[in-house]
């Protein structure tokens, strides 16, 4: 029985090792999204290589698809793609959030750099589920195993609902998060009171341009206006533009979403420093335990 209501986020996963396997993948999901009611056109989202296949292979459908070079739509952080998922469905999806989105990650840019980057990348994809869940929007994420390699494609397969290993979103970011953070080093700095004019001199210093010392001084200054009150002093260690700052709050974040939400525009929300903050830095890491938390924040 049918109730007339939108479906919720469907997150689907594509797994693919040759240009021919992708095209086979996205084709039905782009014609999918064509054909469905009350939607506008699907986004497809992938390398320029890929996006030249799927225009030859649409023929004169090509011209109802958006296309959108993966590198210009994921240039930062894990969650700097959650905010413009967020705001390109917020200012073109159907009601209810209806919209085909095919998505393929950077491998070869941030994404892949890294041990430490797939980290967040993993973390991205499973928060998606509950961040998106309320959305009636149909994604699916292209894996190339070319670029992305075997253990990235496994550990993406228990973010996707529908897959034979799905984990549930919050247990797989526990899992993430029960890596120990490695010590500050001995010369991290202390820091009494995480002001932004203490932070920004600081930043500059170590070689961060103005805008850039800015931007991070902001960060730990609003990170540390929403974990208050703090237990203890802030150490700040590291060279431009890897700087970084860590603040001890004498209470758990304990929410896995904290700074994945965006603030209202019309009013304050608990946690929008920590949003700012991972909308900023490269990394913002939050460690719960018994007495409070540790947040670590990387600006590079």
């Amino acid at each position: 029985m049918t109730t007339g209501q939108p479906a919720p986020f469907d997150h689907r996963m594509a797994v693919f090792d040759s240009d021919d396997t992708f095209v086979a993948a996205a084709l039905p999901f782009l014609g999918e999204g064509l054909a469905a009611p009350g939607e506008p056109p699907p986004v497809a989202i992938a390398a320029p290589h890929h996006l030249d296949l799927l225009r030859d292979a649409l023929g004169g459908d090509a011209k109802e698809i958006t296309c959108v070079p993966h590198t210009e739509w994921y240039t930062g952080s894990a969650a700097n793609a959650v905010a413009r998922a967020a705001a390109h469905l917020t200012a073109h999806a159907g009601p209810g959030g209806r919209m085909h989105l095919l998505m393929e990650p950077v491998w070869s840019g941030r994404a892949g750099r890294s041990t430490r980057e797939t980290t967040e990348w993993i973390r991205y994809e499973a928060l998606a589920n509950p961040l998106f869940g309320p959305l009636a929007t149909t994604a699916l994420c292209a894996y190339d195993t070319r670029t992305a390699g075997p253990a990235v494609v496994a550990a993406a397969r228990r973010a996707h609902p529908g897959t034979e290993v799905y984990e549930d979103p919050f247990r797989l970011v526990a899992e993430l998060d029960a890596v120990p953070l490695p010590l500050p080093p001995r010369g991290a700095e202390p820091l009494a009171e995480p002001h932004a004019a203490a932070v920004r001199g600081w930043a500059e210093q170590r070689g961060l341009p103005a805008a850039d010392a800015e931007l991070f001084a902001t960060a730990v200054a609003g990170a540390a206006a929403a974990l208050a009150p703090l237990d203890g002093t802030a150490l700040l260690w590291g060279e431009a533009p890897a700087c970084v700052c860590e603040l001890r709050s004498a209470r758990p974040v304990a929410d896995p979403l904290a700074g994945f939400v965006p603030p209202p525009p019309d009013g304050p929300e608990p946690g929008p420093g920590l949003w700012y903050a991972r909308q900023v830095c490269a990394y913002v890491d939050i460690r719960d335990d018994s007495t409070g938390a540790t947040v670590r924040l990387q600006y590079a």
